[in-house]
């Protein structure tokens, strides 16, 4: 049914799940074999077999060297464009009756996900999730490693899912997971766009070429309705040449659409706005967390929501019963202090959209001086290293420069490209270059007291540190909180 050149014997064979890795392999399992960067999957068909593997899935040239590995072999000219078709097929994704939502955007993926999740939630809906921070089935938690997974691990989250009746996913769908063939075999019932922005130059040529990949999942191939945030000229381009229903939302005066936001208030751990649609329409509430941006996320839920046949009177009536969206984002603007001391938020905003709206978000809810710690990914897009420095020298009373994920990269570089563009805005700007991001953060906690703040900007959620290779285990989150239970500011 797929095409596949058939070397050996295939009939009989029962297939039950699918795998990438000769290491994670269970018995039952179809093994790819993808060629990679130092090696091609296929080398390892012998050792997926002995865990259990009952055929093998590559191109020519792994066949080729698979050819002694004892597995029937299924060839193919790209191993990737088939897996996803593959995986839907030996997991019935098709007849999952779990209603299917993706997201994509520069920022806002993860934390609409979540917003999505807890508001199903709040409807008495068992829903599930996989972002750029964790999976979830139901209550259970699965530690995540890509923003979208390989098509064979989604497909079989998904299976996993529809075990436990979970009736409705948000998936986080970045642009590589569309490039990449991740979500492929899928098609969303509703896809959300919350914005575009610089980021991910390294893997994309323009910043064009990084819309038309993000434009795909607005296909009829990849979903069935949309909604989008029209901001941006990015957005309503994107309304434009979407081939698929689609709805729009703003938050901006003079914009039209056919849901608008206001925001009503912006405070240090919440914010409440009234969403308005066709109609006549309206609810009003609030969202646990700092920043009109996050309003706006939960917005975009809401209506993906609606567009999913929810209704929006069972909504309103449900998040007012519980006081406003009832949701947790780890590591996305997180406050971590307590009710004395600094306010000390921890956030994975890696790009300088996120940096300029984490910090406008933190300044107007603050009375004293913000004070902001950052660095840069080494081994991925440079081109936005100046403009970060200069976004945190304009919006920050006081800079800490440190290490974050240098890779391979030298670090002293990083951190020289990032301070070049804080002092080529601000000359002024006090600025501390401290490489430790332990000792970083502890600087910038003596710089700050009573109605200041701290954005530490960059970890999040993740829990490690990578240099050269080696992921080193490091918590922005426990650490922080241990530097202010040792400062006095937490018991």
């Amino acid at each position: 049914m797929f095409g596949f050149t058939v070397l050996g014997k295939i009939s009989g064979i029962e297939v039950t799940g699918v795998g990438l890795s000769s290491k994670t392999v269970q018995p039952g399992d179809l093994y790819v074999g993808v060629p990679g960067r130092n090696a091609h999957g296929a080398d390892f068909a012998a050792s997926a077999r002995e865990a259990g593997a009952v055929a093998l899935l590559t191109d020519a040239a792994g066949a080729a060297r698979a050819a002694d590995a004892g597995l029937p072999i299924l060839v193919t000219d790209d191993v990737r464009a088939a897996l996803g078709d593959v995986a839907a097929w030996i997991h019935r994704t098709a007849d999952n009756p779990a209603t299917f939502f993706a997201v994509t955007g520069t920022n806002g993926k993860t934390s609409v996900v979540y917003l999505l999740y807890g508001i199903l939630r709040q409807l008495g809906v068992i829903a599930g999730l996989t972002s750029t921070a964790e999976r979830r089935i139901g209550d259970e938690a699965v530690t995540s490693s890509l923003t979208t997974p390989e098509a064979s691990e989604l497909h079989a989250l998904l299976a996993r899912m529809r075990e436990v009746d979970v009736r409705a996913v948000g998936i986080e769908v970045s642009a590589q997971a569309l490039s990449r063939h991740r979500v492929d075999g899928l098609v969303f019932d509703v896809v959300g766009f919350t914005n575009l922005t610089h980021d991910h130059l390294d893997d994309y040529a323009s910043m064009d070429e990084y819309f038309e990949a993000k434009r795909e999942l607005f296909q009829p191939e990849r979903s069935r309705r949309g909604v989008v945030t029209v901001d941006s000229e990015w957005g309503r381009r994107l309304v434009a040449e979407s081939r698929i229903p689609v709805t729009t939302l703003t938050s901006v005066e003079g914009v039209e659409a056919d849901w608008r936001i206001t925001v009503l208030e912006e405070g240090a751990d919440h914010t409440s706005f009234l969403l308005e649609g066709p109609g006549d329409r309206r609810l009003e509430t609030q969202v646990p967390l700092l920043g009109w941006y996050m309003a706006a996320n939960a917005a975009l839920a809401i209506v993906m929501l609606t567009e999913a046949g929810y209704d929006l009177d069972l909504i309103a009536a449900a998040l007012e019963r519980d006081g406003g969206v009832d949701a947790y984002i780890p590591g996305r603007a997180e406050r971590i202090s307590g009710d004395r001391g600094p306010v000390v938020y921890i956030d994975y905003g890696h790009s300088p959209d996120a940096f300029l709206q984490t910090l406008g978000a933190i300044r107007r809810a603050t009375d004293g001086r913000v004070v902001m710690v950052f660095g840069a990914d080494g081994d991925r897009d440079t081109t936005k290293r100046a403009e970060m420095g200069a976004i945190a020298a304009r919006g920050a009373d006081v800079v800490v420069v440190t290490d974050f994920h240098p890779r391979f990269e030298d670090p002293a570089s990083i951190r020289a490209a990032l301070i070049a563009g804080a002092r080529d805005a601000v000359p002024d700007r006090e600025i501390h270059e401290i490489a430790d991001p332990r000792e970083a953060f502890r600087a910038a906690l003596a710089l700050a007291g009573d109605g200041d703040a701290i954005l530490y900007a960059g970890p999040g959620h993740e829990d490690y540190h990578e240099v050269k290779g080696i992921k080193i285990p490091y918590s922005a989150r426990d650490d922080s909180r241990q530097a202010l239970r040792d400062a006095g500011w937490l018991a």
